[in-house]
Order: structure tokens, then sequence, then C-alpha cells
């Protein structure tokens, strides 16, 4: 049987919810996001009919991203304390549905669900990572999708190149020039999408950029200059590790189906 593996970036999905349902940051809002959470996951696995499934959480110590920039991520807003303190009792719900979860005290779950995915792609698997947040858009290929699980659509090449305008393995060059708003990460200033994809078209990759910079005018070239290092920089924080050794047995990650 052809594996069928469904990953889950655990936080994503519990701040998404956790945003969409009412309430003051109490227990109340927490039972209910927890309730929202599971029902989610319960059509997620209806859909994506998995063999083998697993919530990714965080680890609860500084990464090696935090390392190498002590800026990474810091602007994200904290998890309200309430939340933060039960999270236990999601881990709890979603294995009563058949989905263990599993984290690792110094490591993303980024990395974690991207190693999973590639080594699951490596055994002829199907991979379905479910989240909103792009970084996944650089593991895209035959065997590996992002399931955006809200909006209800499934993210691949056509998708990324026609909404970027650069296919899946140039997205973190992307990102490069860009930055990540999102976790923090500074690009090269005034480049937006539409330049990124622009200079990524004529020279290929962020180092053809970078050391081609004096012929490119005007402002854009004193640009790139000036901030090429912030742009290697945002390259590496960018890239997802796919190479952790986990320590983890897919068979015991297997899909089993519990009956309502």
């Amino acid at each position: 049987m052809k594996i069928r593996f469904l990953l889950i970036d655990g936080l994503n999905l519990i701040r998404r919810v956790y945003a969409a349902v009412s309430g003051d940051d109490g227990l109340e809002r927490v039972d209910d996001t927890r309730h929202s959470c599971v029902q989610s996951l319960q059509r997620a696995l209806r859909e994506s009919k998995p063999t083998h499934s697993v919530c990714v959480f965080e680890g609860e110590e500084p990464c090696w991203r935090h390392h190498l920039y002590e800026g990474y991520k810091a602007n994200r807003t904290p998890m309200p304390e309430a939340l933060h303190a039960n999270l236990s009792t999601f881990n709890a719900a979603f294995m009563d549905i058949g989905i263990p979860s599993v984290s690792f005290s110094t490591l993303e779950a980024d990395d974690v669900i991207a190693t999973l995915a590639v080594k699951a792609a490596a055994r002829k698997g199907f991979v379905i990572i479910l989240s909103t947040d792009k970084i996944f858009i650089q593991l895209l290929s035959d065997d590996i999708v992002v399931r955006d699980h809200f909006q209800k659509h499934t993210l691949d090449r056509s998708y990324v190149t026609n909404k970027f305008g650069v296919p899946p393995d140039r997205f973190v060059d992307f990102l490069a020039l860009t930055g990540d708003s999102t976790n923090n990460i500074m690009g090269i200033p005034s480049v937006g999408s539409k330049t990124a994809a622009r200079l990524l078209a004529q020279f290929e990759t962020l180092d053809n950029i970078l050391s081609s910079a004096y012929v490119i005018p005007g402002r854009l070239g004193d640009a790139i200059r000036t901030y090429a290092e912030d742009a290697r920089r945002a390259r590496q924080l960018s890239y997802l590790r796919t190479d952790l050794e986990l320590g983890l047995n897919l068979k015991s990650l297997r899909y089993e189906k519990i009956a309502d």
C-alpha cells in the first residue's frame, strides 16, 4: 500500500482556529478552540484518507534560527496564557481521533515537518502538509503538496508559479529578496514580490543577482549591494532542514481510524 502521510502544523492550526473563535482569553475559548480543531482534523482525515498521520508542535526552547538571528519571530504576538497552559489537552484530543503529536525541545516544527515529508516522499509516499505557512512552498513536488485547510485549497507547483511568479525551487531565494514579515526576517528593502520575481526570471538565483548588482541601475542596484548580507541571512533562515535525525518510526505514525 502506498503511503499517504498527513502532516499537521499543530500551532498553525490551533492559532488560526483560536483567532476565529469569539470570546475572552480564557478556558471557555480554549475549550471551543479544541473542539473546533478536532472537527477540522476529522474533516482533513476524511478528505486526505491518510495511511499515516502526525501533528507536529514547536519545541519550547530556542532553535538554531534564534541563535543565528536574535530577532527571529520577535514580532510574534505571545500565545494567550490559558491557551499555552492547556496545549497538552489538544494533544490528548487529537490522539482520541487517532493522530499522535510530537515535538522536540530545540527543533522548530517547520524543520521536523520538512524532514518527515522528504523522507516519506523518498519512500515513494505522497505527503499532504496541513498548514497555511508559505514556508512549506519550497518542498512542493509531485509527491508533496500543502493543503490550506481553511480555504479548502491545495497548493501545488502551478499555484505557486501563478501567485508568486517563481517555481517552488526558487521560492527560498524569493523570500531572501522580499523578506518574510511573519517571521521578522528582513530581505532587501524596496524589493517586493513583483520585483523579486522579475529579478529571478532574469538572473535565476539569489547568488547571481547579488554578483550582478553592479549592472542593475538606480536605487534597486544600490539596495541590493547595500543589503546583500541581509538577503543571504534571510535565505539561510528560510531554508527548511530536511536532514534531521528524529528517531521516529513510520510504523508508529500509522493512522488507524477510531470509531465514533
